[in-house]
């Protein structure tokens, strides 16, 4: 995988590389045409969680909470390379999580590639949880978070990219190198997270060739991101490639992966989730017939997307104390 950039655009318009290394992205307003859906039953706000790196995040919660709300991140998609809190898609995403699971949501910016290269947003994904353990300690706290959110029933899902920083979160936290103080977390949802890995699993190379998120788009935004002199078989990108580390003794707390049954990533979804089973982690495993990358967001009002919220809502249920 060569670190020389080529003159190309990506297949959606959102940003070109020139031969120079230079990037130039384009505004996604203009090229998205999704109306924010705002009905009223969510308050919402930004916060800068690291100033030196010019990332924010934006906090949802229901507009009348009854009682103390968990707090589920959610952290987006873009094969590290697009995407940003700030987009229709995932800002509409969030007011229904933070409606129907009835949690404050958390959704982190970070920095993205080819700019800056992995392991850069993994980085910005342990900020961002850093971040919540500085409200939670906080002398003068902010109350327009601290008096609904419970810092004790904390959970970390992604999408696709943001599915990968929260697997390699869930390894830090699981480790034991992390101290979060008032901040617990109880649970992780990785939906159709993106791995990688040298070696093309069936459903990469013989999966749609009209998907969404296609084989020659995986390709680029691995080739866009990966550390440079690396390969896509990095602990950060393979969870079980030839250098990655013993997940056995890692205390993974209970994890929910998702995928669609016509997403090119499937495979290595379930792969991820049978090796962890077999190791004896709490893994569950849901697969939705038929349906492509992302199929939640594209189409949030679909059946499957809204049985994909009641399956995450249990799964919160289930592992809250």
């Amino acid at each position: 995988m060569s670190d020389a950039a080529v003159a190309f655009e990506d297949s959606l318009g959102l940003f070109t590389v020139y031969e120079d290394g230079s990037v130039r992205r384009a505004s996604p307003s203009s090229l998205f045409d999704v109306p924010v859906i705002d009905g009223g039953s969510v308050q919402w706000k930004d916060y800068t969680f690291d100033p030196q790196n010019n990332l924010s995040l934006r906090l949802y919660k229901p507009t009348s909470p009854n009682t103390k709300l968990p707090i589920f991140y959610y952290i987006h998609g873009g094969g590290f390379c697009i995407g940003s809190r700030t987009w229709p898609n995932c800002q509409n995403y969030c007011f229904k999580l933070a409606t129907e699971l009835q949690a404050v949501v958390i959704a982190p910016d970070y920095r993205l590639a080819p700019e800056d290269r992995l392991p850069a947003a993994i980085e910005d994904g342990y900020t961002a949880l850093k971040w919540l353990q500085g409200q939670a300690l906080a002398e003068e706290p902010d109350t327009w978070l601290t008096d609904v959110a419970d810092f004790g029933n904390v959970f970390i899902s992604g999408d696709s990219a943001g599915g990968n920083i929260a697997h390699n979160l869930a390894v830090r936290v699981g480790a034991g190198s992390v101290e979060l103080g008032p901040v617990v977390v109880k649970g992780y949802v990785l939906l159709a997270p993106f791995f990688g890995g040298t070696v093309l699993c069936e459903s990469e190379a013989n999966g749609p060739v009209d998907a969404f998120l296609n084989l020659e788009l995986i390709d680029r935004f691995w080739r866009l991101s990966v550390p440079v002199g690396d390969t896509t078989d990095h602990p950060l990108i393979n969870p079980f490639g030839p250098s990655s580390k013993d997940l056995e003794p890692v205390a993974l707390d209970p994890v929910l992966v998702v995928v669609g049954g016509s997403d090119l990533l499937k495979d290595r979804a379930k792969v991820y989730a049978e090796k962890l089973t077999e190791m004896g982690k709490k893994i569950e495993y849901v697969e939705f017939e038929g349906q492509q990358h992302g199929f939640f967001t594209i189409d949030p009002e679909a059946e499957p997307a809204k049985k994909l919220m009641g399956v995450i809502k249990r799964f919160i249920a289930e592992n809250s104390s």
